[in-house]
């Protein structure tokens, strides 16, 4: 859930609840609000994070088998001018 929507709820409840809370209790409920979106925005980060970690150690693999597939292209076809290609 984005970070602006779960802020603006809790916001929205705890403007509800407000009417009928004791300074105490209010600040205690704004506290643990803040603690869980901050605690939201560091998973929705790591997951982020894992998303891009995975995409850059696929696009390497993916380089690695090009480099591959280039390199044994280029002795198939230094055989085949060479004429020793078993064809």
């Amino acid at each position: 859930m984005k970070t602006t929507t779960v802020l603006a709820i809790a916001l929205g409840l705890g403007s509800l609840a407000a009417c009928k809370q004791s300074p105490q209790e209010q600040t205690a409920d704004n506290i643990e609000a803040n603690a869980e979106n901050t605690a939201d925005t560091i998973e929705a980060n790591a997951d982020n994070a894992a998303e891009n970690v995975q995409a850059n150690a696929e696009n390497a693999a993916d380089a690695v088998r090009n480099q591959g597939e280039q390199k044994a292209d280029a002795v198939r076809n230094a055989a085949d001018a060479d004429g020793n290609s078993a064809h």
